[in-house]
C-alpha cells in the first residue's frame, strides 16, 4: 500500500492503492483492513492473506479505465472527489507526472474512469534527470479544491541515499491538455523524507508522514505556508511501522497509517497534539 484516504460519504470505507508495478486500480478496505468484496462475487475471488495460496483469482479491486499506473504514491479526498497522484519520480527523469481526478466510486464497483488527468511539472527542474534529485514526490493533499505536493529528496543522484528536507508546491491551474506548472510556495530543511500527507477533515492541521514519525503542522494564517509554522513531532516505533507509506485522518484526533508490509495502525493523538 502506498496511499490511503477515508471515504467522506460511505461508512466503513477506506480507499487504498498499491505502489508502482501494479495495474491502475483502487481497493476499498474496512476498519479492520479487510478488503471489501461485492457479496455476490465473494465466492469467486480470494482477498487478503488467503489470496496468496488460494486457487481462486485475487479480488481485482476497482479498475480504473483510461488510466496508466506508472508510480502511484498518494491519494487525497475532498467531498466525494478522489485525487490520485501518479507522482513517483525516483530517478528524477519523468516527464509524464500527473494527478488523476475521480468521482469516488461505490465500494462494490468493479470499474470506474477518471474525470480528468492533470499533467504537472516542477518550475525549477531544468534537466531530465535533474542535477539535484529534489523532484520525487510521495505526498499529496487537497485544501478547498487546491492540490499540494511535497517532495522527497536524494543526494548524489542515488535512489537509496535519502536526505532530509522537502519543498511544498501548489497546483494553480487544472489544464487537461497542457502541462500544468506547479508553484513553489514553501520548504522545510529538517523534516525526514515525506512518504505521505493528509489534511485533517476540518482543515486545521496537516499530517506529514515519515518512516518513523508524523509531523503535525497547524494551519498557517495565510493558508499557504504550511511548512513555516512550528510543527509538533510524533515519533513512531520504527521496528513496528517499518516502511510507513500512507496516512489519513479517521477523525479530528485519530490517524490511520499503513505500510508496504500490509499493516494498518491506528494512532490516537494526545490533547497536546490536538492543540
Amino acid at each position: 500500500m502506498s496511499g490511503i484516504v477515508r471515504s467522506r460519504w460511505q461508512e466503513n470505507v477506506w480507499w487504498v492503492h498499491n505502489d508502482s508495478g501494479d495495474a491502475p486500480r483502487l481497493f476499498a478496505i474496512d476498519s479492520t483492513g479487510a478488503v471489501h468484496m461485492a457479496p455476490w462475487q465473494a465466492g469467486d475471488y480470494a482477498a487478503g492473506a488467503e489470496a496468496d495460496d488460494s486457487d481462486k483469482p485475487a479480488w481485482p479491486g476497482v479498475q480504473i479505465g483510461a488510466a496508466a499506473h506508472i508510480d502511484y504514491e498518494d491519494i487525497a479526498v475532498e467531498d466525494s472527489t478522489l485525487y490520485l497522484g501518479d507522482i513517483g519520480n525516483n530517478g528524477n527523469a519523468r516527464r509524464d507526472l500527473g494527478i488523476y481526478v475521480l468521482r469516488e466510486p461505490f465500494y462494490h464497483d468493479r470499474r470506474t474512469r477518471p474525470l480528468t488527468h492533470l499533467p504537472i511539472r516542477y518550475p525549477d527542474q531544468k534537466a531530465f534527470p535533474a542535477q539535484e534529485w529534489e523532484f520525487d514526490a510521495e505526498s499529496l493533499f487537497v485544501d478547498d479544491g487546491t492540490l499540494y505536493v511535497l517532495t522527497k529528496h536524494r543526494t548524489g543522484q542515488q535512489i537509496n541515499r535519502l536526505e532530509r528536507g522537502t519543498k511544498l508546491y501548489r497546483l494553480d491551474t487544472k489544464q487537461a491538455h497542457q502541462v500544468n506548472t506547479l508553484t513553489l510556495v514553501d520548504r522545510h530543511d529538517a523534516i525526514p523524507p515525506p512518504t505521505a500527507a493528509a489534511l485533517s477533515p476540518s482543515g486545521d492541521r496537516l499530517a506529514v508522514l515519515g518512516s518513523a514519525s508524523v509531523w503535525l503542522f497547524p494551519r498557517p494564517e495565510d493558508g499557504t505556508h504550511w511548512l513555516s509554522v512550528e510543527p509538533r513531532r510524533m515519533a513512531l516505533p520504527a521496528q513496528k511501522s517499518q516502511q510507513a507509506e500512507a496516512v489519513t485522518w479517521d477523525g479530528p484526533r485519530t490517524l490511520r497509517i499503513t505500510n508496504e508490509q500490509r499493516d494498518v495502525f491506528i494512532a490516537p493523538l494526545s490533547p497536546e497534539d490536538h492543540s
